[in-house]
């Protein structure tokens, strides 16, 4: 499962939406979730891919704290 935090909105879609598979670098993520969202790449330039520990992926804002 792939959540994705973007511009206020949340959603969920598979890697098999995405066309994403094992080992991908991040930049190729986000390459296919700015295509799935169908915005720039450079949008989300600013953006994590937090890989968790269940193999799930959340694609998020950098979180800035302090």
């Amino acid at each position: 499962m792939v959540h994705i935090r973007f511009e206020g909105r949340s959603l969920d879609v598979t890697e098999a939406q995405l066309n994403i598979t094992a080992g991908m670098n991040d930049l190729a993520v986000k390459n296919r979730v700015s295509r799935h969202l169908d915005v720039n790449v450079n949008r989300l330039s600013a953006y994590v891919v937090d890989r968790r520990p269940s193999g799930d992926l959340i694609v998020r804002p950098e979180a800035v704290y302090g």
